[in-house]
């Protein structure tokens, strides 16, 4: 390796830096080590409903696929919170809580600017090679890219952890034909006999290294489209959108002191929604209340649904209630069908083991 392709690494690193990234890194775009196990997890229908993830496997396994010829990815990461910014202050009465990478600005549009821009600043200096920018809707493994690329190691709640930031971090990168030196080795993992996210789960959709979505709140409330398993309500706690329960558990979310800042477009517009005012939410208030977010992903119908098993396991919901959906109408017979039962009880649990 030569010390201008070195020069060039760190040349295109000190740019993520310039660009306000709290972490780069360049890692080969060899095709995935992991192929086995996605299928296995696919197999077992742990996406639940998000078929796009079964649909084009073998590209999401082999970046080449995704940008013909490539040879590196320039891995980066935006961080939403610091380490000990994981303790909400109790909610009001009658409020659903958002996850915290959703309460400032779609982390896609924030992240996507500045990594096409370094595309066309490459792009301008290599005229024969090829970029491509990805946030999480390329057909990519960005946690494993991001593992090989030093930004932090896969934890067992499968959110990457950096050892100084913690897991509250936002990935993206650029594909690209260039041959970039590798700055940095992959990490260690540092998770230990620590089981303190599996532990937490308020509906067991976590086991070593591997996430049911069919179990996990933010998969229920963001991406699941139908009615959510009266299994599961309770567990939803007061969650309306996403949740943060495992990464609020995670002891490497700890305080501690750092220079890391939060890039600012993060900065939290809203932590929480009126839930009544949400069920009473027509389209054009759903698209005004979520303009510039990340959470318009979820429907209006979703966010009505989400919003009634938010207030149910407050006690809180309204005997009547306008439904003007279907998913709506089957969500409230259930919540009341519930209310009718023996309510469950509380599941104490402890957290286990230590990091390393």
């Amino acid at each position: 390796m030569s010390s201008a392709d070195r020069s060039l690494t760190e040349r295109v690193l000190a740019r993520c830096r310039g660009l306000g990234f709290a972490e780069a890194g360049v890692c080969s775009a060899a095709p995935t080590e992991f192929r086995g196990e996605l299928v296995a997890w696919l197999d077992e229908g742990k996406q639940g409903s998000m078929e796009w993830l079964a649909e084009r496997v073998e590209t999401r396994c082999d970046p080449g696929r995704v940008l013909e010829g490539a040879r590196s990815v320039v891995m980066v990461a935006d961080l939403y919170a610091t380490r000990g910014d994981n303790a909400d202050p109790p909610l009001p009465d009658g409020y659903g809580r958002i996850a915290r990478y959703a309460r400032g600005r779609d982390y896609h549009d924030v992240i996507k600017k500045r990594l096409h821009t370094l595309c066309d600043e490459l792009r301008a200096e290599f005229l024969e090679a090829g970029f491509r920018a990805f946030v999480d809707t390329a057909p990519v493994l960005e946690r494993e890219l991001a593992m090989r690329a030093g930004l932090g190691w896969t934890g067992k709640h499968t959110l990457t952890i950096h050892p100084k930031l913690g897991s509250c971090m936002l990935l993206g990168g650029v594909l690209t034909t260039l041959d970039l030196p590798t700055a940095h080795e992959p990490m260690t993992d540092h998770c230990g006999t620590c089981t303190r996210c599996i532990n937490s789960c308020p509906t067991d959709a976590i086991t070593p290294y591997s996430v049911d979505a069919r179990r996990c709140i933010s998969y229920l409330t963001i991406e699941h489209r139908g009615p959510i398993d009266p299994e599961f309500f309770g567990g939803i706690g007061s969650w309306v959108f996403g949740c943060d329960v495992c990464q609020e558990a995670c002891p490497h979310n700890s305080p501690r002191e750092t220079d890391a800042e939060i890039n600012p477009a993060y900065a939290a517009t809203r932590d929480s929604f009126d839930l009544l005012e949400v069920l009473g939410w027509t389209e054009d208030d759903r698209r005004a209340a979520l303009k510039g977010s990340a959470m318009k992903r979820a429907k209006l119908e979703m966010w009505k649904r989400n919003a009634a098993v938010c207030l149910a396991n407050q006690g809180r919901l309204p005997d009547k209630v306008e439904a003007d959906s279907e998913l709506v109408r089957e969500t409230l017979a259930a919540l009341r069908e519930q209310a009718r039962g023996e309510p469950a009880g509380d599941d104490d649990r402890e957290a286990d083991g230590e990091p390393s």
